[in-house]
């Protein structure tokens, strides 16, 4: 699949600060109080407007990793979660960051990023899915807003300056940041036995989710040990036990609560150790050796059935280094085994792609298209390919249909921009572009690419009246945005 690079920063939105406080086995399923539920400092609505504007943020300061097949597989998984979770009043959106180190973070709208890194350390679905369904938990029990209500009661003074902390943020990623850990710091003595419980119920409920789930209730316990047994004497502590510290009371918690639910023997995930194969090779800002050593290590480990997954890893690395022979000999096979397999196809659709096999790969993806027509990895695989090979208003048409099903993925408006440009079609790769600075809450940028497209557009044109709409949109949605920061 075609891949897109991003700049990294420093940009962070961390989940709650905390720690957290032992529990008892006859507590382990209670759920915990919502009172007002927060409704009184902020409603839904506004939740979904800041989760909105922040991911806007997020997607122009952070390094999201837009992998269409990465994206369906964590989007999957943290949907069969949700499934059976309590509580939902948002929709939830889940999305991977490229970053090293061990974290996950929930922020408001039900947005859920997962750090690259993880995948590096959970040897097991279940163990991925226990992190997720811990932040799952944090939206849902809504911990900021029901945290802001808290010092509301207390003191207004203090939730006036999160808040400020929250709209500046939006305004200035870096200084609202800064401001909101000084605001943090500045209350947290009072406020660390209300934090405490946010940890523990997130812990509870996560758990209790995962189980409901179908995953091992006992993985998120299990992870949290290993965690804390390889960071026990190190002075240097990933941002995961930073934000969500690991005190032997938690392990014990989690593990007492655990115990309230049978031990799942799960088979290994497929899917899973492909995703984790795939960020090794392409997500892991490895070098070629390192990537084929971290494979070829966990190779020697691996059961004889578990290790196509790894043989496709290296299949990657082989491919994005030019040594397609090595990497015919690994997939071929893979293929031949599982010929529906999108990950397989995929794979194989790049190295057509590099040799310019370009027939063989749109009979691929068209005979698989067939089995399984909404697949949005076989979508745009095709969209890309009929792109490379000059077929250039197949694939728009394409991606005219994905656009509109999936306005806020980046994936189709840079392909539509790729393909309007060769065509020479200044105002579609304009309006292209634009969609993707207002995807990044460059509003104004957005609304001048518009401009430009409809004078360029023919008079009276259909093509000029859409654009001449689309700036009416962007130009309330921007003073949306711009009324957050006021």
């Amino acid at each position: 699949m075609f891949r897109f690079t991003k700049a990294p920063t420093y940009l962070l939105l961390s989940a709650l600060l905390s720690s957290s406080l032992p529990a008892t086995a006859s507590d382990a399923n209670r759920l915990p109080e919502m009172g007002t539920t927060a409704a009184s400092t902020l409603t839904i609505d506004k939740e979904l407007e800041y989760g909105d504007a922040y991911m806007r943020i997020l997607s122009a300061s952070q390094p999201v990793i837009n992998d269409p097949l990465l994206s369906d597989y964590v989007q999957s998984l943290g949907h069969k979660l949700v499934a059976s979770a309590d509580d939902v009043r948002t929709p939830f959106h889940f999305f991977l960051i490229q970053n090293p180190e061990i974290n996950a973070f929930a922020f408001f709208g039900g947005y859920v990023a997962i750090h690259s890194g993880l995948f590096l350390h959970a040897k097991t679905e279940s163990e991925l899915a226990s992190v997720m369904a811990h932040e799952i938990a944090h939206v849902t029990q809504r911990h900021l807003a029901r945290k802001m209500e808290a010092d509301a009661k207390k003191t207004p003074l203090s939730t006036a300056a999160l808040i400020g902390s929250l709209l500046l943020t939006i305004a200035a990623p870096e200084a609202g940041i800064a401001a909101i850990h000084a605001t943090t710091a500045a209350n947290i003595q009072g406020h660390i036995n209300f934090t405490r419980s946010n940890e523990k119920e997130a812990d509870r409920i996560g758990i209790k989710t995962l189980a409901k789930a179908g995953f091992d209730a006992h993985a998120m316990p299990r992870f949290f040990g290993r965690l804390a047994d390889q960071y026990r004497y190190t002075s240097k502590l990933p941002a995961m036990l930073l934000t969500h510290p690991l005190p032997e009371s938690r392990v014990t918690d989690s593990r007492m609560r655990a115990r309230n639910y049978p031990t799942v023997i799960l088979p290994p995930s497929e899917r899973y150790l492909l995703a984790r194969s795939r960020i090794v090779a392409r997500n892991a800002n490895f070098s070629e050796a390192s990537s084929l050593n971290w494979l070829n290590r966990e190779l020697k480990k691996a059961a004889p059935n578990r290790r196509k997954e790894l043989n496709y890893g290296k299949a990657l690395v082989y491919l994005d280094n030019g040594k397609y022979k090595q990497a015919h000999q690994l997939l071929d096979p893979l293929l031949a085994s599982e010929p529906n397999n999108l990950f397989f196809i995929d794979a194989a659709t790049d190295l057509d792609l590099y040799q310019k096999q370009y027939d063989r790969a749109i009979s691929r993806l068209t005979t698989a298209l067939k089995g399984n027509p909404n697949s949005n990895v076989l979508r745009l695989n095709l969209a890309n390919v009929y792109l490379e090979s000059g077929k250039y208003q197949q694939s728009i048409q394409i991606l005219n249909r994905y656009t509109y099903d999936h306005p806020k993925d980046t994936n189709g408006w840079t392909l539509l921009a790729k393909n309007y440009a060769k065509l020479g079609n200044r105002s579609g790769e304009l309006a292209a572009l634009g969609e993707l600075l207002a995807l990044r809450a460059q509003w104004d940028k957005a609304i001048n690419n518009y401009t430009q497209a409809a004078q360029i557009a023919k008079l009276g044109s259909m093509d000029q009246a859409r654009y001449d709409a689309r700036i009416d949109q962007l130009r309330f949605e921007r003073q949306r945005f711009k009324a957050l920061q006021k």
